[in-house]
């Protein structure tokens, strides 16, 4: 039987006006969302379950987006990330491949861009997690 919880969402944004923005647009789209406004505070709450996608801004005080993303993967959070960065090159895209993020997105968000791709890494991610657990067979 297929769950009726909403997907969670953690977003991680120093910025209060973007988490608050980014809260009202998934929770109007149908997740659950925990704010954060620092890697820190996030890496200090985050277990490795409970989380279905990670949505990260990549400019940040303490550590950028790239770096918390890595720190997850050192955890074994095999959970999706989306990094958003208002400072786009192809160098964060590289390097944000290097360290398991799925997708880099630009500030400032298209609405519909963003939850499309939060719905298709979090779908990804499912039938990843039920292929290797034999769930799906061929």
């Amino acid at each position: 039987m297929a769950s009726l919880a909403k997907p969670t969402v953690y977003v991680v944004d120093d910025d209060a006006d973007v988490l608050s923005s980014l809260r009202f647009l998934l929770e109007t789209d149908g997740f659950a969302v925990r704010t954060f406004r620092d890697g820190p505070a996030l890496l200090n709450a985050v277990r490795s379950t409970g989380v279905d996608c990670f949505v990260i801004d990549y400019k940040m005080p303490d550590m950028n987006g790239i770096d918390l993303a890595s720190r997850l993967r050192g955890r074994d959070i095999t959970t999706p990330v989306i990094l958003i960065t208002g400072y786009p090159d192809d160098n964060i895209s590289t390097r944000a491949a290097a360290v398991g993020v799925n997708h880099v997105l630009r500030k400032p968000l298209l609405d519909d861009s963003l939850v499309k791709r939060i719905r298709t890494a979090i779908r990804d991610a499912q039938s990843a997690s039920e292929t290797t657990s034999g769930i799906l067979r061929t």
